[in-house]
């Protein structure tokens, strides 16, 4: 599928043009430069003798390197252009720009080349939320630099233009007067620095590092070679293996909480920054190929855990935090993420992924270090996260600065009864509950096994089976035969049927004998789209396959509904959800967005994209890495890594070699004789969609 806007990122730091390499943000677009949470361009727009050049081809394969092919307009198309336009943009705390301007005829060219630039300074939330700015917009000239710059009290931030090429600089920016000699070419490097406050940031590459070979890209080989390798029969598995991984390695940042820690941030444009629950689901996903952002995430949340009471930003003792920014409106109080604590389901799965860390790498030493902080967890979930003393952990926000649902279904309306009523807070969701009980599942091994606390471990298994067994007599529906998705602030059970379900599979809090019915559910006409599992299903009065979190389609939701099912041992049910988002992983050029609209598939026989999902995005990056760990049974035994292969009959090889772990390095081949060809797939396909017309 085709976009209009070409991302280049690294970090905190990104930017977002149109085809020709051009910034021109409206108020509420994403376009722009944008630095730890601020817009630092607005407008950067090429023109050639006072018009826009046409668009030849764009190259955007590097996710910090874009290179824009263009040529003059000419006014008819029976006259060839003879000049050539070539843009190459490398971002990297701000961004440089090599422009090149190549003379194809035989005799000398007058060329006008002119650089429209200007910032408004937006904060991230005043681009998402189209709100005005307070302070004053500045523009100077400073030894030979152009100055884009804003002042709010002593909030300061900065952009400085520079080149290495003469040039006029007016009023709108850039402009140099060439000539170009036959056969020939002029370029010049243009830097574009941002500055916050005192401190001014060098971009990485303005000093002349070669495009060609830059730092990044010898990073990115190291993050490609450490992780397995993938052969796969068809193909499109192992397109969209290396295709996560790079998105994965596009997305880390390194956090000012714990410097020189690098992990993923959530995902671009919206949210491009640390928040809590994107990175640890992001990091349990691909575990079995880079341990080391677990690692990491680990350490950061927990360097940033929350230690005091701040009604304002909903922190309390112990809890893990939910987002942190740094723009304008978080310094003067006006936001609340400087950091963000609402979310209630991050501390639990805080101490999921600490425990399935230490299963697959057998790192004591770093459970050990951070057992002050699972224990602080452990205590939130109890005092503060069970707000009524009921057993449950329930939120409600603060203020109306807050999130209104501090679930991963986070938009306001997400939470709703069958006839489309809007729960009342405080509401306990029933997938954080599961969270919970696995938390105190997986914490009561750690104590028994790494913290030598018997009587913890004793008594986290104690309160995890009542837990269990009071819960699935107060949230299940036997009418309707699955949990309800919520208990709102009268205890009443919210009863639409959602994706939910899914993970409390994946927690292991469902009984025995009601998973039965979870899968007929989750695997149903009204939840399974044929792409993936929707959020709600088909048939509530909330539904809508285009709302946000009440009908779409979330990769990472569906395969974590796949690892449930695995788990309660529905193998092959789990394969086919995997199958259906590795299927529409095709159409998105194999990079899986945030979300896509919920429509059956019989009806669109693609998976229609959402406006507004973020792409690249860390846990719709790794949901095709838990994916492959589902398909393949892999699961850590001890000082071994254990294997029952389950392949959907479109996949005939599968294998991972070089899969790291407590056991060092292990290798896995799944294969199906009766795989399906190519030739039946397509066929297969060709039949669904004329019977749909």
């Amino acid at each position: 599928m085709r976009t209009d806007t070409i991302s280049i990122l690294d970090g905190s730091t990104f930017v977002v043009s149109n085809r020709a390499g051009d910034i021109d943000a409206a108020p509420d677009q994403a376009h722009g430069l944008f630095f730890k949470d601020t817009r630092h361009l607005s407008r950067w727009i090429l023109e050639v003798d006072g018009k826009a050049p046409d668009v030849l081809s764009t190259d955007d394969i590097e996710y910090y390197y874009a290179q824009f092919f263009l040529a003059p307009k000419t006014g008819t198309i029976y006259k060839n252009p003879y000049l050539s336009v070539i843009r190459r943009r490398l971002v990297g705390d701000g961004f440089v720009e090599d422009i090149a301007v190549l003379n194809h005829g035989g005799a000398p060219a007058e060329v006008s080349l002119r650089l429209r630039v200007s910032s408004d300074f937006a904060d991230l939330f005043e681009v998402k939320d189209a709100l005005e700015k307070k302070g004053t917009l500045y523009r100077e000239m400073r030894e030979e630099q152009i100055v884009l710059g804003y002042r709010r009290e002593d909030f300061v931030r900065e952009t400085r233009i520079a080149t290495d090429a003469p040039a006029e600089i007016d009023a709108e920016g850039l402009l140099f007067r060439l000539r170009v000699e036959p056969r020939s070419e002029w370029h010049t490097r243009i830097a574009v620095q941002p500055v916050l406050g005192d401190q001014v940031i060098v971009p990485k590459y303005v000093k002349g590092a070669p495009v060609a070979k830059p730092e990044l890209r010898q990073g990115l080989e190291g993050w490609m070679g450490d992780a397995p390798r993938v052969t796969s029969q068809p193909d499109a598995v192992r397109r969209l293996y290396w295709r996560s991984l790079v998105d994965l390695a596009a997305l880390r940042f390194q956090a000012d909480i714990l410097p020189g820690a690098s992990l993923p941030a959530a995902g671009l444009p919206w949210f491009m920054a640390l928040f809590g629950r994107d990175s640890i689901l992001t990091s349990y996903q691909s575990l079995p190929f880079t341990p080391e952002l677990a690692a990491t995430t680990l350490r950061v949340l927990g360097a940033a855990q929350g230690r005091k009471e701040d009604f304002f930003r909903e922190e309390e003792p112990g809890k893990i935090l939910h987002e942190l920014r740094f723009g304008e409106l978080t310094r003067f109080g006006e936001r609340p993420q400087a950091p963000y604590f609402g979310a209630a389901d991050t501390t639990p799965l805080y101490l999921v992924l600490l425990d399935e860390y230490e299963r697959w790498t057998g790192d004591a030493k770093l459970v050990r270090d951070l057992e002050p902080n699972a224990r602080a967890a452990l205590a939130w979930i109890d005092r503060c996260g069970d707000r009524d003393g009921d057993g449950y952990v329930e939120y409600q926000r603060n203020t109306d600065a807050g999130l209104e649902n501090q679930c991963w279904k986070d938009s306001w309306n997400s939470i709703l009864f069958a006839n489309g009523e809007v729960a009342p807070s405080p509401r306990a969701t029933c997938e954080i509950q599961g969270y919970v009980y696995d938390a105190k599942m997986r914490s009561a091994r750690l104590a028994r096994e790494v913290w030598g606390d018997e009587a913890l471990a004793a008594r986290l298994e104690q309160q995890a089976a009542e837990l269990k067994r009071r819960f699935n007599e107060d949230f299940w529906l036997p009418e309707r035969e699955f949990f309800a998705l919520a208990l709102d602030g009268r205890k009443r059970k919210v009863d639409s049927l959602t994706s939910n379900v899914g993970h409390l599979l994946w927690s292991g809090i469902v009984d025995e004998g009601k998973a039965e019915a979870l899968a007929r559910h989750l695997l149903g006409p009204k939840l399974f789209s044929g792409w993936g599992v929707r959020t709600m299903a088909e048939g509530e009065a909330g539904y809508n396959p285009i709302e946000y979190h009440n009908g779409t389609v979330w990769p990472h939701d569906s395969v974590f509904v796949a690892a449930g099912l695995a788990r309660y041992g529905f193998r092959e049910e789990a394969s086919r959800i995997v199958e259906a988002i590795l299927q529409a992983s095709i159409f998105f050029r194999f990079r899986l967005p945030e979300v896509f609209a919920g429509y059956e598939r019989s009806r669109t026989m693609f998976p229609v994209e959402y406006p507004t999902a973020s792409s690249p995005q860390a846990w719709a990056a790794g949901a095709p890495l838990l994916g492959l760990r589902v398909l393949l049974g892999l699961e850590p035994r001890g000082d071994s890594l254990a294997s029952a292969p389950v392949l959907p009959r479109s996949i005939g090889l599968l294998a991972l070699h070089g899969i790291p772990g407590r056991w060092g390095r292990a290798d896995v081949v799944a294969e199906r004789e009766d795989a399906a060809s190519l030739e039946e797939i397509a066929r297969g396909w060709f039949a669904e969609r004329t019977a749909s017309m």
